[in-house]
């Protein structure tokens, strides 16, 4: 039963791999994009590198409505769709304009699928392994990206003009493998019982969470019966005071998860990279080394979440990122050899996957109440990727090798996000909750009722 469990979990986390591949693909093919439709640097960051975004937008925003009224496996494998017609398409393509459309079906797909995969695994997960369970959707992406970028350096060392289209058409295999995959698993039982009623279904879904053990099912089961609101407190609405915490929490989870610059750095490594002397070949060689640092960080962020915690893991990284983001300004302000450089790329991106990278989808799954848990992942995941799609988009106005603001030198944009990184380490230390090992109905309890104090392991002060 525990490996039932174990393998619903990898296979909805599958969903990750689909989401690293489809956002971060696009590095490689950048530059040969930008050359052939030979489009304004406002353009090509708005339609050709952002418009994805801009999709992974709209399907956070709403992911969660398909995950409340369709439940959670159809919404899974109706994303598996977008992504397989996103990548057959943009490999089609014939002009910026439809590469652009197909990519913001791709988009819709990344940001449903960061609203319906970890509310799913963390509903199927008990309190003792929901962490790295939930990490497993985040280890995925990060194996999706490391694949992405292995890809496109084979693909690309053939040099033909068409390579692009084959690493971003080369998705539909793993996108139609998912599709079929994803109806083997089962509902979610928190779905089943609070959203259709029918804990006939739900039970063997709870027996094998708790591992045959009829108590702890019984337990569960009636917890989770007891968390379902009356209509009076479902009329409060999603954005009252009640849902203040859970919400504000959320929002500065992903905010600064975008303000670390993750995305600016893993959408235009190779760029970044040739600005600091590398040939076009080895910085998309060198990229692999960003995703191979990001793939084995993220495996210890797995396995020190349960453990460690969530708390402390995004103190290890608010620390790893201010000083990996200001020797990378430093780096580019003096001068100094892209060995250097690339060394402080490889710690920032090392401080990302073992800080935030392990915890946001975690966190954000684990602090709404049942009922609007889908919607409080909506919410999470729509803050992180407007910010995205906002930092994707102005790029090519501060980089760009024409007309970027800092196209010689772009030490003021690490900079900037290392001060940032010191508000984190900030809200860390004041704000953010312990959640590791707590049921989600008990989580649920402390976040929606005032007289319930949030324990975050500091006290005004005391000496950290």
């Amino acid at each position: 039963m525990k490996n039932k469990v174990f393998t619903w979990s990898a296979t909805v986390a599958l969903a990750g791999f689909l989401f690293g591949f489809d956002t971060v693909v696009i590095s490689g093919a950048n530059l040969p994009i930008k050359e052939l439709w030979n489009t304004s640097p406002f353009f090509h960051g708005m339609f050709i590198m952002s418009m994805a975004l801009w999709g992974t937008v709209v399907g956070a925003l709403f992911g969660g409505i398909p995950c409340e009224r369709y439940g959670r496996k159809k919404t899974l494998f109706w994303i598996g769709v977008l992504y397989l017609v996103s990548a057959i398409g943009s490999g089609l393509a014939l002009d910026p304009y439809s590469f652009s459309i197909f990519r913001f079906i791709g988009g819709i797909g990344v940001g449903a699928s960061s609203v319906a995969a970890p509310t799913y695994i963390s509903e199927i997960s008990s309190a003792k392994n929901r962490g790295k369970f939930v990490a497993m959707y985040q280890f995925n992406i990060v194996l999706g990206i490391f694949i992405a970028f292995i890809s496109n350096y084979l693909i690309g060392l053939s040099g033909g003009p068409n390579a692009w289209r084959w690493m971003l058409g080369v998705e539909a295999i793993p996108a139609a493998a998912y599709c079929l995959m994803v109806l083997t698993v089962s509902e979610s039982p928190r779905w089943l019982i609070l959203k259709r009623k029918d804990e006939a279904r739900a039970w063997p879904i709870i027996t094998a969470i708790t591992r045959g053990n009829q108590l702890e099912a019984q337990v569960m089961l009636a917890e989770i019966k007891a968390s379902k609101q009356t209509p009076a407190q479902e009329a409060e609405g999603f954005f009252s005071k009640k849902y203040s915490k859970p919400l504000t929490l959320a929002f500065l989870i992903a905010f600064f998860n975008q303000l670390s610059g993750i995305n600016f750095v893993l959408y235009y490594a190779p760029e970044l990279l040739e600005k600091a002397g590398l040939a076009a070949q080895d910085s998309l060689g060198n990229s692999i080394a960003i995703g191979g640092v990001n793939l084995i960080f993220t495996l210890l962020g797995m396995y020190l979440i349960d453990r460690a915690g969530r708390r402390q893991l995004m103190i290890y990284g608010s620390l790893g990122y201010i000083l990996s983001l200001s020797m990378v300004a430093y780096a580019f302000l003096a001068g100094l050899s892209s060995t250097f450089l690339l060394t402080f790329i490889l710690v920032f991106i090392a401080s990302h996957a073992i800080g935030q990278g392990a915890v946001i989808w975690v966190f954000i799954s684990e602090i709404f109440p049942n009922n609007v848990r889908a919607f409080g992942q909506s919410f999470g995941s729509g803050t992180h990727w407007i910010f995205a799609a906002l930092i994707t988009l102005l790029t090519p106005v501060f980089i760009d090798s024409k007309a970027g603001i800092f196209s010689d030198n772009p030490w003021p944009v690490f900079a900037f996000f290392a001060g940032f990184m010191v508000l984190q380490l900030l809200f860390v230390l004041l704000m953010m909750p312990e959640t590791k090992g707590v049921s989600l109905e008990d989580l649920q309890r402390q976040m929606v009722r005032e007289d319930v104090p949030l324990e975050t392991g500091f006290k005004p002060g005391e000496v950290v």
